[in-house]
């Protein structure tokens, strides 16, 4: 039984090496740093969604949650809240990308409350892609 002609010589092997190489210097650039981006825009979407449950809960009940109730008074009912809906504003309270929980003060500087994320660095500050992301500057 002969076996020639089977398998792949080692030409072929380095050629096809080389190729997989360049596609890879190609497409890795474009897709390194996206996931910074995904998580920012993520936060937009999350504080947007945030607002629209508080201004329904604000309809029901004639004013925010105060900074003590928090964000929690969209999904359980806090004292006080006679009309509260039935189910809540949100299935459960959002973290950010980064596993930090959104900031919510009421009243807040600049509106009846501040919503905002620290971003990647996860403190107050930061430029870039650690630089916090506030409602009131979306």
């Amino acid at each position: 039984m002969q076996l020639k002609g089977r398998g792949f010589t080692l030409i072929e092997v380095m050629v096809v090496i080389a190729i997989l190489g360049i596609l890879a210097a190609l497409v890795v650039p474009q897709i390194v740093g996206k996931d910074d981006k995904a998580r920012v825009e993520r936060v937009k979407s999350d504080l947007k969604a945030i607002a629209s449950s508080l201004e329904m809960y604000k309809l029901d009940n004639h004013s925010y949650p105060t900074t003590e109730q928090g964000l929690e008074a969209l999904v359980s009912q806090p004292a006080g809240a006679e009309h509260w809906a039935e189910g809540g504003y949100l299935r459960k309270v959002p973290k950010d990308p980064w596993g930090q929980e959104y900031i919510y003060i009421s009243p807040g500087e600049s509106g009846p409350y501040d919503l905002l994320s620290f971003g990647a660095d996860k403190a107050e500050g930061g430029e870039s892609y650690a630089a916090d992301i506030s409602l009131s500057e979306l």
